[in-house]
């Protein structure tokens, strides 16, 4: 992500969920990029964008997949699941933003969770503002914490 005031407040939420998740179980081990596909097809690049994800994907790690036809879930429904990921075991949660093809389908038959942030077309800059916010609001909701009243 380039430097900007996207990067910015994104940076700004992952930095208070880094801060505050450790104190429900949550805890940020970081970001990575993986670089769009460059074959000739959607369905090839979808394929070699998902084949990099897998590298991510430790034994035991949730997938949940940021997709346009994934479930729109409430503030609350979203910390809910993330909540029982953490309280079934769930060491890692692997959280993907489609890229400009979307996701492949062994991902989307891999995840434990398909989440749509609405019915538009976002940005990847704002998604990645969105999500960062999400899981610093699902870290508050899971605390008790009065943010999430705000």
């Amino acid at each position: 992500m380039k430097a900007g005031p996207e990067k910015q407040l994104a940076d700004r939420y992952f930095e208070r969920f880094a801060k505050s998740g450790p104190a429900v179980g949550l805890e940020f081990a970081g970001i990575a990029e993986i670089v769009e596909g460059r074959a000739q097809t959607a369905t090839e690049r979808r394929r070699e964008e998902g084949q990099r994800l897998q590298t991510y994907l430790l034994p035991g790690a949730a997938l949940m997949l940021l997709d346009e036809r994934g479930r729109n879930l409430s503030s609350d429904d979203f910390a809910g699941r993330i909540g029982l990921l953490r309280d079934g075991g769930r060491k890692a949660l692997v959280i993907a933003i489609g890229g400009a093809d979307g996701h492949d389908q062994s991902l989307r038959d891999q995840a434990d969770l398909m989440v749509s942030f609405g019915a538009p077309t976002w940005p990847h800059q704002l998604v990645r503002v969105m999500l960062g916010e999400q899981l610093y609001r699902a870290a508050t909701i899971l605390s008790g914490h009065p943010y999430h009243r705000s």
